[in-house]
C-alpha cells in the first residue's frame, strides 16, 4: 500500500522568500502592460485574437475546472484556426457563433462574452445558444481536445494506460489510502 506524507513541505520562511520576489515582478509586469496571457492568440493565422479569447473564455464556463491553468484550455482552443484555416465551413461557424454569442452579451450585459464579469451571466448566455450548431460543435470538439491531452491527466488524479503494465490490478487496484488502517 502507498504510504501519503501529509506533512507540508514549505515553512514560513520559504514563503515569504518567494513572495518577496513575485510581488516587484508582477508589478512591473502590470505597469508596463505586458500581457502573457493574450499573447497566443496574436499567433492566429484565420481566426482573429477576439474570436479565440472567446473561445478560451466559452471553453472555461463549459468545463470549469479552477485548478487547470489557461494553458490547458489554450491547447484544446488553438487547433480551431488551424480546422478555420482548412474548411471555410468552419470557419464561418465559428464566426457567426462568437457573434451571436457577443450579440446576446450586448444586449443583456452592454459588454461582449468575453467582459462578462460573473461566470453564472455567461453559462446563462451559453444556455441560449446550446441548441446551436455552433455551441454542440465547440462542446464536442472540446471533450476530446481538452480531456485526452495526457499532461492533464495526472491533474485529474488519471495515471494512463496500464495495459502495458500489467493491468490495475498490479498498478494500485488496492490503494486505498483514504481508508482508516485496521
Amino acid at each position: 500500500m502507498r504510504e501519503v506524507d501529509r506533512r507540508s513541505k514549505y515553512d514560513r520562511r520559504v514563503f515569504l522568500k518567494g513572495a518577496a520576489t513575485t510581488v516587484p515582478a508582477v508589478a512591473i509586469a502590470a505597469t508596463t502592460g505586458l500581457g502573457v496571457t493574450d499573447a497566443w492568440a496574436d499567433d492566429a493565422t484565420t481566426l482573429t485574437p477576439a474570436t479565440l479569447k472567446t473561445l478560451l473564455k466559452m471553453s472555461r464556463d463549459i468545463y470549469p475546472h479552477d485548478f487547470l491553468g489557461d494553458s490547458y484550455y489554450i491547447a484544446a482552443v488553438k487547433p480551431w484556426d488551424d480546422k478555420a484555416a482548412k474548411d471555410p465551413a468552419v470557419k464561418s461557424l465559428i464566426n457567426d457563433g462568437v457573434a451571436r454569442l457577443d450579440q446576446e452579451a450586448n444586449e443583456r450585459h452592454k459588454v461582449p462574452y468575453v467582459e462578462v464579469a460573473w461566470e453564472n451571466d455567461r453559462v446563462v448566455l451559453l444556455q441560449r445558444i446550446e441548441p446551436s450548431a455552433f455551441f454542440q460543435k465547440i462542446r464536442g470538439d472540446l471533450v476530446v481536445s481538452l480531456y485526452n491531452n495526457k499532461e492533464v491527466w495526472p491533474r485529474f488524479g488519471y495515471e494512463g494506460s496500464s495495459a502495458e503494465h500489467g493491468g490495475y490490478i498490479k498498478r494500485g487496484f488496492a490503494d486505498i489510502d483514504w481508508l482508516p488502517k485496521a
